[in-house]
């Protein structure tokens, strides 16, 4: 076995001890894709996406179901208009940027909804070349693993609650994976509140993707996030049924281990033919849109207008 392959199953064996934080594992993951040539490139891409959606099952397992709902429901409708803001500013800046259209498009659904895995769910919608798909989700992925390491530094200084804060995440951060990664770093409560809401955003993959095929005459397949009813099982079963409880509690931290090494395998994919593909105007058009989007929503957080619910 070579001394990368052996460099890389190390660091991920590590990441998933109790001595890895998601920040660290994230750290680790880019210093390896960066410097080494990745040996499992590929593969590596399909275990994270698996491997993100059992540990937010195995997360479920340490929340409280009606905690859940009421964070979930109370961002209904700023959920719909951040989505709304989000696609129509991208657009804009897509256009004033000479951004071509499809990945313009796609870098607004990313910022949106939830990064990469929305994406990939519209790009196959859009009929979307290789180059394209791979523009956005260098540009999502670059900005991603940013928040995950700056927003909790962040929101120590801005003195943010931890409901707050867990909001704030799920409204500014990208990928779901760096939503509960940076809310677990700041709290128990914040990661409750950011992984909720974030999932409750997730959902809108379906009517998003629903009306772009409908606007593009598109039958292509639309991807259903299943892996977030699970979530809501384990919570429900959490809250409803206490005899597993021991076991319950071994899922929550499996799903908590499970999420640092899946922040390993993401920032192990960052690269720099990955950077050099995300180019200057849309990286820019991501820079401007992320920023609007997340001064936004902090700046209605903080007025109150926007509430965590729990």
């Amino acid at each position: 076995m070579s001394p990368d392959r052996l460099l890389f199953l190390a660091l991920l064996a590590f990441c998933l001890t109790p001595w890895a934080s998601p920040p660290l594992a994230l750290a680790l993951g880019i210093a390896f894709g960066l410097t080494l040539a990745h040996p499992y490139a590929s593969k590596s891409r399909q275990w994270s996406k698996l491997l993100l959606q059992a540990s937010v099952v195995g997360l479920g397992f340490g929340m409280n179901l009606a905690q859940v709902l009421k964070a979930g429901t109370s961002g209904l409708l700023y959920t719909a208009g951040g989505i709304a803001f989000s696609i129509t500013l991208g657009t804009l800046l897509a256009r004033w940027l000479s951004v071509k259209p499809t990945a313009g498009y796609l870098i607004s659904v990313g910022t949106a909804i939830c990064g990469g895995s929305a994406i990939a769910a519209v790009g196959p919608i859009l009929g979307a070349p290789d180059d394209e798909m791979s523009v956005a989700l260098a540009t999502v992925f670059v900005l991603n693993s940013i928040a995950l390491i700056l927003f909790p530094i962040l929101g120590h200084m801005l003195r943010m609650s931890e409901p707050a804060f867990g909001l704030w995440a799920a409204l500014a951060i990208h990928d779901t994976s760096s939503v509960v990664g940076a809310a677990a770093k700041y709290g128990a409560v914040a990661l409750a509140v950011g992984t909720t809401v974030k999932l409750a955003r997730a959902l809108w993959i379906v009517p998003v993707s629903v009306a772009t095929a409908a606007f593009k005459r598109s039958d292509a397949k639309i991807h259903w996030p299943w892996f977030i009813a699970f979530f809501a099982l384990g919570a429900a079963l959490n809250t409803y049924e206490p005899f597993g409880v021991p076991i319950y509690g071994l899922l929550y931290k499996a799903g908590r281990l499970g999420l640092t090494a899946t922040l390993f395998l993401i920032g192990s994919g960052l690269s720099q033919a990955t950077l050099k593909r995300a180019g200057a105007r849309p990286l820019l058009q991501g820079v401007l849109l992320w920023l609007a989007v997340a001064s936004a929503s902090l700046l209605l957080i903080r007025s109150g207008v926007l509430s965590p619910g729990y």
